[in-house]
Order: structure tokens, then sequence, then C-alpha cells
């Protein structure tokens, strides 16, 4: 462990948040274990207490706690878990309780094994979050492997009853952001085009993607699951990026992804439906931007749901990413000038 330090920010380093100006100065420590030394009073800004969110700027003395080395070894644990995938996951908790536990899932990271997933994911983590109970926490959902934000973990039997009931029936509110190429017209609205999966190549089916079929169709196709989408854009750059909100009204396999493709405007760096080009023709297809993260740039930032036990109904959300931290850097967006939920009044 280091000792405390008292460090300035300099002048090239200009105004920056808080937890960006941390992660530059000491980039192994992650994000939810920034947020946690904030929330506890352990970083400090001119000596008084500082949100991850707050700005810093050149002048500014940012008090700085014992923090663990970058090359410190990496221990098996009795679990099976190794010591550096413990804390990381442990530092995703964004909130528990006896019931739930709540995690801002990174980006990169599966929610479970399977095809191509390798055998590092969320469920096989979960040996570390039992935090004192017998049994590890059960996933009630998923987020695609590239997708981080909000994911909700069931700690009891009950709870995971409860919640399942809950998303099955539709009884959550979810809200993505994304990033996506060029400007959707009209600026508001919804997609309705039924999915359908379409076999990829190879003996393990890689490349399997869904495509999308427009409801006055899906009579003609038996493998069509209605999908429904609503949109809305919160700011945009000229004609060529755009920021949005996603409220999927349904949970198809790769929805939001599949639905503002065939929309005309993939997702920035969506290899699979489109976003990945780095040229701009301006219609919508080839989200890439010289100085732009090539990761997906989409991010389930807000869920709400009734608490399996207490019926009282919450909702969490997800600081964003690292690599879309530094695009909203970049394009100068700020979370703080939209609505965390456009789509309240029309509900």
């Amino acid at each position: 462990m280091s000792a405390v330090k008292l460090l300035t920010v300099s002048e090239d380093e200009g105004e920056m948040r808080l937890d960006r100006w941390f992660k530059r100065r000491f980039p192994h420590v992650t994000q939810g274990a920034v947020e946690k030394l904030c929330r506890t009073g352990q970083v400090r800004v001119d000596g008084a207490r500082a949100k991850a969110s707050d700005r810093v700027g050149p002048g500014m003395v940012a008090r700085v706690p014992p923090l663990p080395e970058n090359d410190a070894p990496s221990r098996p644990r009795p679990d099976g878990v190794s010591a550096a995938d413990a804390k990381m996951i442990e530092d995703c908790v964004i909130y528990r309780d006896n019931d739930i536990i709540v995690l801002n899932k990174p980006a990169g990271l599966p929610s479970q094994g399977g095809s191509g997933q390798g055998d590092r994911h969320v469920d096989g983590l979960t040996e570390a979050l039992k935090f004192g109970y017998k049994e590890r926490p059960k996933l009630v959902h998923r987020l695609d492997k590239d997708t981080s934000g909000v994911l909700v973990l069931a700690r009891t039997d009950r709870a995971a009853r409860g919640l399942s009931e809950s998303f099955r029936h539709r009884g959550t509110r979810k809200i993505y952001w994304a990033v996506v190429a060029g400007v959707p017209h009209p600026r508001q609205g919804s997609i309705k085009y039924a999915l359908m999966k379409a076999g990829g190549h190879g003996r393990g089916g890689e490349g399997e993607k869904m495509v999308c079929i427009h409801p006055a169709k899906i009579a003609d196709y038996p493998d069509a699951k209605r999908a429904h989408t609503d949109y809305f854009t919160l700011w945009f750059l000229g004609n060529r990026l755009s920021w949005m909100a996603l409220e999927p009204l349904t949970g198809r396999t790769h929805q939001l992804r599949a639905h503002m493709a065939e929309l005309g405007h993939p997702i920035l760096g969506d290899g699979k439906y489109g976003g990945s080009s780095s040229e701009n023709l301006g219609d919508g297809w080839g989200a890439g931007v010289g100085g732009l993260s090539r990761k997906l740039h989409l991010h389930a930032r807000r869920l709400g749901f009734q608490h399996p036990v207490t019926k009282e109904f919450m909702t969490f959300t997800a600081p964003l990413p690292e690599h879309m931290a530094r695009t909203w850097e970049l394009l100068d967006w700020k979370e703080g000038d939209v609505p965390e939920d456009p789509f309240e009044k029309i509900r």
C-alpha cells in the first residue's frame, strides 16, 4: 500500500472531472474504487469532501489515500476467484441489501458463460459477492458482453422469484445511453420491427445475428418475435453523431443494436450491426470518428424496478464506463444537461 499523497492538479491537466483526473494519475484503480473513496471521504480536494463528478482545475490540491500497488500479486482465494477479480467485481457494486445486489457491469465482461464467452464472467465471479451468505447471488437478467451498466442480482430464492416475475411482466423501467451514427429523423419515436435470428457461419455459428422484420410481414416469418424500442435524441454533433436515450419495451437479443441499425443509425463501435467503419458517408452507416474509442458505446444507464421484498420502487443509475466517459469529455457533452428519464412524460 502507498502512503497518503497531496497532489496538485497541473496546468497541462486543465479542468476535468475528479474521477477522470484520478484515473489518469492511477490507471490501475477501478472506477468503482474511485467512487467509493470519494463517497467515504478518503479523497478530498482543497481539504473538503468531493464527489467523483466534481470538477478539478489547475492549482487544486487533492488528498489521495493509501492505494494498492499496481503490481500487487493476485493470490487465489478458497472459492477459486483470484484476488484481483474479487476486488474488481466487488468494486462494481453500487448497492446491496439483504435481498439484492446491484452492479455497474464493466464493458467486455460477459454476464454468464456460453459459446465463445470464456471462463471469466459475472455469474462465475458471484462467489466473491456472497458477503456472508452461504449461497452465491443469482442472475435474473443479462447484459451483452460489450454493454456496460446496471445489472441486478438476487441474494435469495425469494428475491430471485420476485425479480424474475417483475422482469417477465415488464414491471421494470430500463433506459440505455448510446452514441449512434447520424441524427434520427424524427428525433423521438418508436421502432417496432420484429426480430428473428439469422444463422452465422462455422461450426459454432459464429457471426449469428438478429434481423429486423417489418411489422406488416410478421405473419410470413413464424420465428420472428415482436420487439418495441422507444428512442429520444438527447444531443447531437452536427449530422455525424447523436447521444441517444433508448428504452426497450421488450427484451429481445441485441434488440437495441439491431433496431438502431435498421433505423440507419448504428451504435458507435458495433461491428456486428454496422457501426465500426471509420467512414461516415452521411447516411448514418459507419460511426467511426477520429479520436473516439472503437468499443461499443451502449450503456445500461438507469434501471427501475419494484424491490422483491419491500415492494418499494427503486431506481439505480450507473456511471459511464471509461471509454464512453472519454467520448463525452471529448465532445463536451455534460451528463447533467439532459433529463435522466426523457420518456417519463409519455408514460
